[in-house]
Parts: C-alpha cells; structure tokens; sequence
C-alpha cells in the first residue's frame, strides 16, 4: 500500500505533490525573477518555488526600499542539511541589505519537545547560530530572540508579549481547528505568538512602521502564515503591512520520503558528522533512483528525481550547471550506477563538512555577538 502523505506543521511523510499543495494551500508558483536570484542556486533550480505576496518584496528590491526578513527556529537536536537551506536563504538575503528576525522558538519547544528551557536555549545557540554563523550570518542587522526571553528592552519585551495576546481577540476557536486540525492549548498558545513574531518587527518598537517583510517556510508551515495573515487582518489596533512568503521544496531524509528530521538519526547527515558517518549514511540509508538489478538499470537507466544523492547534489552540493546535468544525463541512461553517483555525493558531502567544521570553531567564538 502507498503511504499516506501528510503535511502539517508537526509532520511531514509520504510522497509530496507539489502542485497539489500549491493548489490546497492557495499559493502561486514564483514569477519571472531579477537577474541576481538567478546567481543563487535555491532560485535557479527552482529549489524556492511558489509564495504569497512575493511581488511587494521584488518591488522594495528593484526601487531599493527597506524590508525585513523574519524566520525561526525549533530548536529540536542536531543541524543538518535541512535546516541548511533556510539558512542559506537568511544569508542571501543579508548580503542584499535586508534586516533579519530570527526567532528561537523555545516556548514551542518546551511544549512539545519536553525539554527544559535552559537546555532549549543550548542546543539554539550550540547547534543552530553555531551554524548559522559558520554558514555566512553576519552580526549586523540581525535580531536574535528567544520567545521565553524577548528582549532586556522592557518597550520593546512588552509590544511583542502584548501583540501575541491581542491576536487573540481576531481568531476563534474553529478557524483554529480548520487551519490545524487537533487543537490543544499549546498549539494555540504556540500560534499566537508565532503571529507575534512574524507581526511585531511593523510595531513602532521595533521598525517603527508597517514595513514589507518577508517569511520563508516549507510548504507544512503555511497554515502558521495563513492563521497569522487572518488575525492581522482583522486587526484594528495596527494597520499592518501584509506578511509575504515563499516556499521552498523540503530536503528529503535520507530513506526518501518526508523531510529530514532531527528525532530520526538515520534520516539526516549532520553538519558535525565525520567523513566515515556520512559514507555509512549514505551507503545504507541514502534511497536510490536505481533498477532492481544491474541489467535493467544499465538498459532502463535509474531515476534521478527520486534519488537522495542526486537530490542532494542538485540542492546543495554541486554548483555548476553543465556538472550535475551531466551527471543526471549519465544516471538516467544507465551510464552511471548508483553506487557511484553515491560516490559522488560522499565525496561532496565531505569537501564541504571538512570547510564548514573548520569555521564552527571559529563561529562559536562569534555567538556572544548575536546574543
């Protein structure tokens, strides 16, 4: 039996139909794009590929006016590829000049993860802005926050906590249930101040004005923004500036399907994983796009579309082109085994672990400037 495909904000398994979610959800695939999204590999290969809203934000660039990114994270266990790509995206738009919000979801966290908060807090500044910081992230423009722990600014502490508990009063309890299905007070709680972190950066605290501000997520966090673009809406105390979005595709687990996940160790490569650890995962886990046997895939080729390795060359590891059409070109002949396009992958894998694991000695040195 195929398995059921589920995306929500909690899970993400099964085969995704990206078209269909484009469709269920309400969203648009991404217009034509100025020349230097085309310098950016997400873009180019249409790893980001739909958005809401996303013209406001190509406007603010093309006649350079001011915006703000927002975007956070859970902090739920080690760093790994699939946290990469939002991070990516941060430091894109960075080097346009963009301001950045990055929140730390904790109080989620502590709700859902049962970890404590101090312990929440380690893992956020050890793996996540360890890696950020390693990956490019520079301090300037930059708002690092915790939600359990807003800011020391008591003005601006008490907008954010206020505006999470305004939201309250444009919601109702069914359009909560219609947007996530199984309710429970943390769900709830855990909505309204993620509204508050994508809405507060337009209070007269923070950016003192009703400016653009973008949100990049996977496809299973929009219910968050269509919640949160609700209760904006309705809200009569502020006059927002609509949030804007874009969707990028999820990076697979290593066995195919979903997304990779920080609770299964056999779904993801690590950004602290040795070379041997990353051969071992590729070699038992990474799913194949390979024939059944060795005469059928030379004379029926494999598949590259379904492949994790290739997968992961196209979305991270191999920047040029002409390279990795080549190899698709190869495996989808027959020409290329799996076992070498694994190969491949291994060897990317760790030129790049071997870079990166070097700079987050030097970025832990770097945190005390974000915090």
């Amino acid at each position: 039996m195929a398995e059921k495909t589920t995306v929500t904000p909690w899970e993400v398994s099964g085969e995704i139909d990206y078209g269909k979610l484009v469709k269920e959800f309400g969203i648009k695939h991404l217009p034509e794009l100025p020349s230097i999204f085309n310098e950016n590999v997400l873009f180019r290969r249409k790893i980001i590929f739909a958005h809401r809203d996303f013209e406001k934000i190509l406007d603010c660039i093309r006649t350079k006016k001011n915006f703000v990114m927002m975007t956070g994270l859970m902090p739920s266990g080690k760093f790994h590829f699939g946290h990469m790509l939002l991070a990516q995206q941060m430091i894109f738009y960075q080097k346009l000049g963009v301001k950045l919000y990055i929140a730390v979801a904790d109080l989620e966290a502590y709700t859902a993860r049962g970890k404590s908060l101090e312990e929440l807090r380690k893992i956020a500044i050890d793996q996540y802005l360890v890696n950020y910081i390693a990956l490019g992230l520079k301090p300037k423009n930059v708002d690092f926050y915790f939600q359990s722990d807003r800011s020391k600014n008591a003005k601006k502490s008490n907008a954010y906590y206020r505006l999470a508990s305004n939201f309250s009063r444009y919601s109702t309890f069914n359009e909560f249930r219609a947007v996530y299905g199984d309710l429970s007070p943390g769900k709830i709680n855990a909505s309204l101040l993620q509204a508050a972190d994508m809405f507060s950066p337009q209070l007269p605290e923070f950016e003192g004005k009703p400016i653009p501000t973008l949100i990049p997520v996977g496809t299973d966090q929009d219910p968050h923004i269509r919640i949160a673009r609700g209760m904006a809406n309705k809200n009569k105390d502020y006059k927002f500036n609509q949030i804007s979005s874009t969707y990028h595709l999820f990076i697979p687990g290593l066995k195919g399907n979903g997304k990779m996940s920080s609770s299964d160790e056999s779904s993801f490569i690590a950004m602290t994983d040795s070379p041997k650890e990353v051969e071992r995962k590729i070699k038992k886990y990474a799913f194949s796009g390979g024939r059944d046997t060795l005469k059928e895939h030379k004379e029926k080729g494999g598949n590259p579309d379904k492949d994790v390795s290739f997968k992961y060359l196209k979305m991270f590891f191999e920047p040029n082109d002409k390279k990795l059409l080549e190899i698709e070109d190869k495996y989808r002949k027959g020409e290329m085994l799996t076992s070498e396009l694994k190969e491949i992958a291994i060897k990317k894998i760790n030129e790049f672990l071997k870079k990166h694991q070097k700079r987050m000695k030097k970025a832990k040195k770097q945190v005390f400037k974000f915090i």
